[in-house]
């Protein structure tokens, strides 16, 4: 039985949203326990309002990191956990792994300090469809041994509020045109072609960060459709899954709004350009279809997270017609 369990995931908003099952499956086996995790500074919102969490510990990685890290350990080991589960491959959370005082420690094998953990999982990234498996299946291999190896879905959980605030009075689209690395984004010319042949009776709303804002900015002008609104950076983590959770379809690329689309099960067609679905980050969605090239190009995948330019020069991962997009959605 563990009575304390921390989970520690400090990277990107995607990995911690595909870190949910474990919270979800953990919480299941053992109901009695209280489950706390551990997030990078700035992604405590996105678990928000989750019933099954007992504390989001923030890690600021940015500011002063190791003076940071040496009180974050501080407190961790104050907590007595029972189990401490290390979602991650990196020298860091090994660090704050080796260090929990906890009871048990797991993590994956190839994380540095993995050697200091008391039990390790392989985990493993195929380009190979035949080999291939989900992120959310190689995290769950973390507690499978505690629990069972049943799938769990990734789940965040949007108030209320959320949902009442987030719901337009007609029919409407979503489309995430952004990423953080370039070869993983569906050029915005393309972009605004579907956003000129979506039904015109219908709204579109263009979600990202603050950070996304000009460029999205840039779309609405260039589409020139009077359907459109700019949401960059006025929305939360879980607003935007509200809104997500309502649309027609939402269009993505191969990043964090994607899993927050399978977080809510909202329907979604994610357009994969450098990576593959092969690698293991395709959406969970019911209604959810990855899109991609039908070029057979073999520089693709050109790295497990993308490159921010081409290797190749030539970027043709994006030839992805926008009608191919369209018939997915019954729209000619």
């Amino acid at each position: 039985m563990f009575n304390r369990i921390l989970i520690i995931q400090t990277a990107f908003i995607g990995d911690v949203i595909l870190t949910t099952p474990l919270i979800e499956k953990l919480n299941r086996f053992y109901p009695e326990s209280t489950i706390d995790i551990l997030v990078k500074k700035g992604h405590e919102k996105l678990l928000d309002n989750n019933p099954k969490i007992n504390r989001v510990i923030s890690f600021d990685k940015n500011n002063k990191k190791y003076v940071n890290l040496i009180h974050l350990i501080k407190d961790v080991r104050k907590q007595k956990y029972d189990l401490a589960i290390n979602v991650q491959r990196h020298l860091t959370t090994g660090i704050i792994t080796a260090f929990s005082g906890a009871n048990t420690t797991v993590g994956y094998a190839k994380n540095p300090l993995s050697f200091l953990f008391d039990k390790t999982v392989e985990h493993n990234i195929h380009s190979d469809p035949s080999k291939s498996e989900h992120e959310v299946i190689r995290n769950l291999k973390l507690i499978e041994e505690f629990t069972d190896n049943s799938f769990e879905k990734p789940k965040l959980y949007p108030s209320a509020d959320d949902l009442k605030k987030t719901q337009p009075s007609k029919p409407y689209y979503c489309i995430a045109p952004t990423s953080v690395l370039f070869t993983k984004e569906y050029p915005v010319v393309k972009w605004i072609e579907l956003i000129q042949k979506l039904p015109s009776d219908s709204s579109i709303y263009l979600l990202g960060a603050p950070g996304d804002k000009v460029r999205c900015d840039g779309i609405v002008k260039e589409s020139g459709v009077s359907n459109i609104t700019n949401l960059a950076g006025e929305l939360s983590f879980l607003e935007s899954a509200a809104l997500m959770k309502g649309a027609n379809m939402n269009f993505v690329n191969d990043s964090a709004p994607l899993h927050i689309a399978s977080s809510v099960n909202a329907p979604v067609r994610a357009i994969f350009c450098s990576t593959t679905p092969a690698l293991g980050f395709t959406p969970l969605s019911d209604d959810s279809m990855v899109i991609e090239t039908k070029r057979d190009l073999p520089c693709r995948p050109c790295g497990i997270t993308g490159k921010r330019e081409c290797p190749e020069d030539h970027f043709l991962c994006s030839d992805i017609a926008v009608d191919d997009i369209l018939k997915t959605i019954g729209v000619k």
